[in-house]
């Protein structure tokens, strides 16, 4: 009898990566599209909102998610512990898996808010996801004192934290007074950047920020649970976990959507108004949209299951994550200034990408004192 294959073991480095390429080019094709739906309609590009992009593209990746679950029977979740209701047996993760879900429906609109801010989409994005590479390394440190956590965040995976939030720092704050400095140029008075970071000193967008952080933290923490606390010999079953959490997800913005719509005030919020006119009177390429928008499904599908990997900290997948949405976004900018004569990359994303490569270098290392141990 042939040995199995090394590559198609669960936990592996190979599956590791299969999983970072499938959520990187999900994301490209995602990304691009975001910047291509929302160009301006004067340039030949449909125009849409971000309310109505929101719309669309989570329609489409929502849709398709729950047809994954439903298609490929991941909803039957494998447990060996479930409780009695009635004449069903639901396995005990659910009363976990559930508030993960309303979590993730907290995120998604919360994320359309946060572009919503005076703050550019790019620094908005980089923001997101610098707090998600402090708060994995934070739930660890959690899950460590509690007991959860086996195991210790290795040297390799904090310097890889270091320098993530260095690229992070490098979008947020560069400005073009050093872009004019490094070149030799004689400084300009305005730093025109300087509202990349002046948003925090606004109430509503504190609050903004904090519920992001709030929720998505905690849903990490639940992640994190959930793989930390398999019984020996039970297999993690990532796929199940994926589809209560969409499932839960779904519902939930079923229901917000509906009361948004009915709710003769929301047309009184900007936002909201926009949100309603996204239904009530569609973008011409609506279709189009939401078809594109199921890549952000895939996206969600591959996310998950990196967050979940097995044997590995939510420091390491954390930033295995988020790091490789962070390369994803600077290609996707590549390929729409390639295609359709977009922006290219500022030095700032340059130089951040930069650091990023570094982390990742750090995080190489980990994982091999990982295997070798």
């Amino acid at each position: 009898m042939q040995p199995s294959k090394p590559q198609s073991r669960a936990g592996s480095t190979t599956r590791l990566l299969q999983f970072c390429l499938g959520y990187f080019l999900s994301y490209v094709v995602f990304g691009t599209a975001t910047k291509y739906f929302q160009g301006s309609a004067e340039k030949g590009f449909p125009g849409m909102s971000s309310p109505e992009w929101l719309v669309y593209s989570t329609m489409g990746s929502s849709c398709f998610a729950l047809l994954v679950c439903i298609g490929l029977r991941w909803v039957r979740m494998r447990s060996t512990r479930s409780l009695q209701w009635g004449p069903l047996r639901i396995p005990v993760e659910y009363a976990a898996i559930i508030p993960s879900g309303i979590c993730t429906a907290i995120v998604i609109p919360t994320t359309t808010l946060l572009y919503s801010l005076p703050i550019s989409v790019m620094v908005a994005m980089v923001i997101m996801r610098g707090s998600i590479i402090a708060c994995s390394r934070l739930v660890d440190a959690i899950q460590i004192r509690q007991g959860i956590l086996q195991r210790r965040v290795v040297a390799e995976e904090n310097w890889g934290v270091v320098f993530a939030l260095l690229a992070v720092c490098v979008t947020i704050f560069w400005t073009p007074e050093v872009t004019r400095a490094l070149r030799g140029q004689p400084a300009e008075i305005a730093p025109v950047k300087a509202g990349s970071y002046a948003f925090l000193r606004s109430p509503v967008a504190v609050t903004i920020l904090g519920t992001y952080i709030a929720a998505y933290t905690l849903r990490l923490y639940i992640m994190n649970w959930f793989k930390n606390t398999r019984p020996a010999g039970e297999a993690l079953d990532y796929r199940g976990y994926f589809a209560v959490e969409q499932m839960t997800a779904f519902s939930v913005i079923v229901l917000v959507t509906t009361i948004i719509l009915v709710s003769p005030g929301a047309a009184t919020v900007p936002t909201l108004a926009q949100f309603r006119s996204a239904f009530f009177q569609p973008h011409p390429q609506w279709r189009l949209g939401s078809l594109i928008g199921l890549s952000f499904g895939i996206v969600a599908i591959f996310s998950v299951f990196l967050f979940l990997f097995q044997g590995r900290t939510a420091t390491f997948a954390g930033l295995v994550n988020r790091l490789t949405s962070l390369v994803a976004g600077t290609a996707a900018t590549l390929l729409f200034a390639l295609i359709w004569r977009g922006s290219q990359p500022k030095m700032e994303d340059w130089i951040a990408l930069g650091f990023i490569f570094i982390a990742v270098a750090f995080l190489a290392r980990a994982e091999k004192k990982r295997a070798t141990s």
